[in-house]
């Protein structure tokens, strides 16, 4: 049963897996941190796994976590954890990815606690359930809000609070001899794509446009950045064409390492096909790096205003020719630079816990 009204929340649990360190896991550690700083602050706990990126930024920053064992989806371990936390006081659980709804929804039914979740991914909910019990459902775009709709979510629970990034943080990295330490040509054009390699993000557009524009363009090199079920295929293919000396598959990087090596390109590309934000997108344009990206799930919500330049998924010329005109023109160089670092400032990571603040605020907490 649900508490009482007189008793409502006093500190907010996080739970999230934290099983890969991807945008969403940095979204956690950046909303924790943004939280902590606030002068209306709350209490707040991170229920993650034990040994991973996220516990350890967590821990060097000093945010109250607890990391449990989390080797499996459904851990029982983060579950029991939760059930715990719930009943120690009133609290508001708030889940951070589809395992961490289950297990918060399922402690939130145990202890009589409200619960709410974020939705970072486009895909459609395999199922509604736990979604639709939900106090409330954050959307990070307003593509990811309509697909929720979509799926049976009541407009009226949902609520679009955008991703953010640490501008500060970004703006201050430099490339410094990235392209050395990755074997990487130091000289000539480079185009850099980050994020996993798997059939979502299309990877494999990227080297159809890379054979494109090899003979117009003998210097210009590709580097991806990131690892996946596609990484074999990938490979074998890079190995079959004429491309070897012109794109690299550097594999995964530090978060450092990888805005080090964004500030190091000439163009920042994603061929993605499904992409409920892009914080790498946001991170691209707080460091000068124009875009082109496909026009995917809440992408034209960051480049909007000439920020980028938009094409469809699937369309390998069109990504080509954007990739050109960026190397080519530097009016639309500098067009597209200096609309994105403006566009940028509305997607803080300040910003972003502003958004969830007021949600556990309509909350009572």
């Amino acid at each position: 049963m649900r508490r009482s009204s007189n008793e409502g929340p006093r500190r907010v649990i996080h739970v999230a897996s934290g099983r890969e360190w991807r945008g969403g896991q940095n979204q956690v550690f950046l909303l924790a941190r943004e939280l902590s700083r606030r002068p209306d602050s709350v209490p707040q706990l991170i229920i993650t796994g034990a040994g991973t990126l996220l516990a350890e930024r967590l821990t060097q920053s000093r945010l109250p976590t607890r990391t449990v064992g989390w080797n499996i989806g459904l851990s029982p371990p983060a579950l029991a954890a939760a059930i715990a936390e719930a009943r120690r006081e009133p609290a508001l659980l708030h889940a951070h990815d589809a395992h961490s709804l289950t297990l918060a929804g399922l402690a939130a039914q145990l202890t009589g606690t409200p619960f709410i979740v974020t939705r970072r991914v486009i895909f459609p909910l395999r199922r509604a359930g736990l979604w639709t019990r939900a106090e409330r459902v954050i959307a990070v775009s307003g593509a990811v809000r309509d697909q929720l709709v979509k799926d049976g979510v009541a407009r009226d629970r949902i609520v679009l609070v955008h991703s953010g990034i640490d501008l500060d943080v970004v703006r201050g990295v430099s490339p410094g001899r990235i392209r050395k330490e990755l074997g990487l040509p130091e000289a000539g054009a480079l185009v850099v794509s980050t994020g996993a390699l798997d059939r979502d993000k299309a990877p494999d557009l990227l080297l159809d446009a890379a054979r494109e524009l090899a003979e117009r363009f003998p210097p210009l090199h590709w580097a991806l950045a990131g690892e996946g079920p596609l990484d074999s295929a990938l490979r074998a293919r890079l190995d079959a064409s004429k491309l070897q000396a012109r794109v690299s598959l550097v594999g995964r990087l530090e978060p450092h390492d990888s805005l080090r090596l964004i500030a190091a390109a000439d163009v920042y590309a994603t061929s993605t096909r499904a992409e409920g934000l892009g914080t790498a997108i946001l991170e691209a344009m707080a460091l000068g790096t124009p875009v082109v990206a496909t026009s995917a799930g809440g992408v034209p919500e960051l480049l909007a205003n000439g920020a980028g330049i938009q094409v469809s998924p699937d369309d390998t010329s069109a990504l080509a020719a954007g990739v050109a005109r960026l190397l080519t023109d530097e009016r639309a160089r500098l067009a597209c630079i200096t609309a994105a670092t403006a566009r940028v400032e509305g997607f803080t990571a300040r910003a972003m816990a502003d958004g969830v603040r007021a949600v556990y605020r309509s909350l009572g907490l």
